[in-house]
């Protein structure tokens, strides 16, 4: 064939939907001569490219996971290796301390703010197991957001954290204009502010707040952290 014979033909396998590949490997033409011929013409790819297309992101989609799977996996098997047996009360407590340097509040009272409910869960088993609370000595406040149904997360977080309905503080709901774009349908069962009441019991008040606070700063200049 002539230059001006396969460029033609190139043109109107072009317009017929075929891709590069296809023209090329039928005119045994480059590349880059088929992008100086082509350059100017319009392309809407045909069913069998489309196929093709689709087919490559499916195998693509499906390498990812598997290797995403793959990752996890091997990730889960180092993780149990480095955290080892049963977690001893000694380890619950550095845990925790870990937690609470992170996520605790630094004012006089003890309280985590989380929207992880396995956040919340440790802090209330450290609370707990380490400093001896009961559920009598925890209370709940719920942060919401318009869109948010107060009653499923009402129940979601008494149910899965063991702490009854009536302990619940009311309800918060974050109504500025701001907040509610960015959070919309982000926290489907909002943040809970767990905090730690003394009733009557001033070594779970004020006190319990400073040994906590006292415990990281112990911790941390034995670590060596400045």
């Amino acid at each position: 064939m002539t230059k001006l014979i396969l460029k033609n033909r190139a043109i109107e396998l072009r317009k017929n939907g075929c891709s590069y590949t296809d023209i090329k490997r039928e005119l045994n033409v480059s590349k880059s001569t088929l992008t100086l011929w082509l350059r100017s013409v319009p392309y809407k790819p045909n069913e069998i490219v489309l196929k093709r297309f689709e087919h490559a992101r499916e195998l693509s989609s499906l390498a990812r996971t598997r290797i995403r799977i793959e990752s996890e996996t091997n990730a889960l098997i180092a993780a149990e290796k480095d955290v080892g047996g049963k977690m001893s009360e000694r380890e619950l407590f550095f845990l925790g301390l870990g937690l609470y340097m992170g996520e605790g509040s630094k004012t006089p009272m003890v309280r985590v703010v989380n929207s992880d409910l396995e956040v919340v869960k440790l802090a209330i088993i450290w609370l707990k197991k380490v400093y001896g609370l009961r559920n009598s000595n925890i209370s709940i406040r719920i942060h919401l957001y318009p869109d948010s149904d107060i009653e499923k997360c009402l129940d979601y977080w008494a149910k899965n954290t063991g702490i009854p309905r009536s302990q619940f503080h009311k309800t918060s709901i974050d109504r500025r204009t701001g907040k509610m774009k960015n959070h919309q349908g982000k926290l489907p069962y909002g943040t809970a502010h767990l905090t730690a009441k003394c009733c009557g019991d001033k070594s779970l008040g004020v006190f319990l707040h400073r040994r906590i606070l006292s415990s990281i700063k112990v911790a941390t200049d034995k670590a060596g952290i400045v």
